[in-house]
């Protein structure tokens, strides 16, 4: 018989005797998904390239959308957070995606919260992966602390409405579990963010009054947001959800997909899973 335990920040876990889910775990039975992956900031669709490989030859279905201003369409600076969650709600449509995990890794949280607004009914569950979560009139900027606020301000005046990360800020907090040369080697491939999603302020009122199943999966050594009091992944960001699951596992914000795309992979799953 499963064992459901509800802690204090409203996050489960669950534990499993010899139950028929235990038994179809063991024996690879269980149900197949179909995931749709959502990067953050500073990335493409290849920041998934590895784990999505991982996940189809376990036999589930991946989709990884491009959205404005980032991978093909770069080049679009001015872009706004409407015009990225159009991108990807488009997506979803065109290829008419159902019953469907809804991924979204750091900025890209942001975007399945606006995303799941407008196609509640393709989704069985938001999968939010060291990723932000504003409260409802919030922006992403307002969930970091006061000194990286600062540098992306300054980021943001001085690049003309992008911000790029400097190479020491990026190596130390996004690729910190990496060599140095495997940091080089990703540093090389990101492109500057449009700033302006960043600091939109997001109504989110719909969002929270979902019944969409949600899952919170948190890397611990993932300090591209610093676990600071009042800041960090978790418990700052995914206590904003409410009721979750909550899935742990290791590895910084940049690197680990592709480092360990298997261990990433497995994590998804079970946070994606009934």
């Amino acid at each position: 018989m499963a064992i459901i335990t509800l802690l204090s920040s409203h996050f489960i876990e669950v534990k499993a005797g010899d139950s028929k889910s235990t038994v179809a775990a063991t024996n690879g039975t269980e149900k197949k998904l179909t995931f749709v992956l959502v990067h953050g900031s500073w990335a493409d669709t290849s920041y998934f390239k590895e784990v999505a490989s991982e996940l189809r030859k376990q036999g589930n279905k991946v989709y990884i959308p491009e959205y404005a201003g980032h991978g093909s369409m770069k080049d679009m600076k001015n872009v706004t957070h409407e015009q990225i969650t159009k991108s990807v709600v488009d997506y979803i449509k065109k290829k008419d995606l159902n019953n469907i995990v809804l991924v979204g890794h750091s900025f890209g949280g942001t975007v399945i919260a606006k995303v799941a607004e407008q196609v509640p009914d393709r989704i069985n569950r938001l999968v939010f992966f060291n990723a932000f979560v504003p409260k409802d009139g919030e922006s992403l900027y307002d969930q970091l602390p006061p000194p990286i606020q600062e540098t992306f301000s300054q980021l943001a005046e001085s690049s003309n409405g992008t911000i790029m990360l400097p190479f020491p800020l990026f190596r130390d907090a996004f690729a910190n579990t990496a060599n140095l040369e495997e940091a080089k080697v990703l540093y090389s491939k990101i492109s500057p963010e449009p700033a302006g999603p960043l600091f939109q302020k997001l109504d989110l009122k719909k969002f929270y009054s979902l019944q969409i199943p949600k899952s919170y999966l948190n890397l611990t050594e993932d300090t591209a947001n610093p676990q600071i009091p009042d800041y960090g992944w978790h418990p700052v960001q995914s206590s904003h959800l409410g009721f979750y699951r909550y899935i742990e596992g290791n590895g910084d914000h940049f690197s680990t997909v592709h480092a360990d795309p298997k261990q990433i992979a497995k994590k998804l799953v079970k946070a994606g899973r009934p």
